[in-house]
């Protein structure tokens, strides 16, 4: 073999064996490096199987999830600016009471259309095992003390928007389940639904349950829950 023969066959000797070695993946590359086309998205066409959109109670039970932070927020809101609902009750607490009993209202109504779209749309087996049930069965009861706990700690007034009526508590509550987890009457009402959708076996259980957490999200940001308590108790 010649000089410049042995010379070429050493150049592409590396080259051919680096084109059989697999290259790694750029970990930085984020969703770049997932190959989409060998995504197994049968459970996904499942789950979504199991929904029907076009049910009217679905409809009525997404359109009480939303209107129902939004009414209250815009009405508290609306009376911190105005008084105008404390003009009409002739008084802060009469009007913190009428406006507590509308939201109470509101909310059994929510939980209700949503209870009735669970039990008349179609269960998914997938969910129908001990360990789900048993998962729903405590975020159920986590959910539950959460928002009993948050009510006795806020009192009636403190939970019904009492500070958007100027009907303040002598200091702010920083103890129970506020020191845990901040809006704990809102997230302990998310545990709730979730934890019924699992032990329902429910699919569009698990949607309504994301359009509530989606809902009290907004609402939180809309509200300035935090930061409007914070100016409240700074100035007492």
């Amino acid at each position: 073999m010649s000089d410049s023969g042995a010379a070429a066959e050493r150049e592409t000797r590396p080259a051919a064996e680096q084109s059989n070695q697999l290259v790694p993946l750029d970990c930085c590359g984020g969703l770049n490096n997932v190959d989409y086309s060998k995504m197994d998205l049968m459970p996904i066409e499942e789950f979504i199987r199991h929904i029907n959109f076009h049910d009217p109670n679905l409809s009525i039970a997404v359109i009480a999830i939303i209107f129902n932070p939004l009414f209250w927020n815009v009405v508290a809101r609306w009376e911190h600016r105005t008084r105008g609902l404390s003009r009409l009750f002739g008084g802060p607490y009469l009007a913190c009471c009428g406006l507590a009993i509308v939201i109470i209202l509101l909310n059994v109504f929510r939980s209700h259309s949503m209870t009735v779209v669970m039990k008349t749309q179609a269960r998914w087996a997938l969910m129908e095992r001990t360990d789900v049930f048993y998962v729903g069965i405590s975020l159920i009861v986590m959910g539950t003390v959460l928002v009993v706990s948050s009510f006795l700690a806020l009192g009636f007034t403190g939970t019904f928007l009492g500070d958007y009526f100027g009907i303040l508590m002598d200091e702010k509550v920083t103890g129970f389940p506020f020191s845990v987890v901040e809006n704990p009457m809102y997230w302990g009402s998310t545990a709730n639904y979730l934890g019924l959708a699992l032990v329902g076996a429910s699919p569009v259980g698990l949607v309504l349950t994301a359009m509530v957490a989606l809902a009290y999200k907004v609402a939180i940001k809309f509200e300035g829950v935090t930061i409007h308590t914070e100016n409240l108790y700074r100035t007492l």
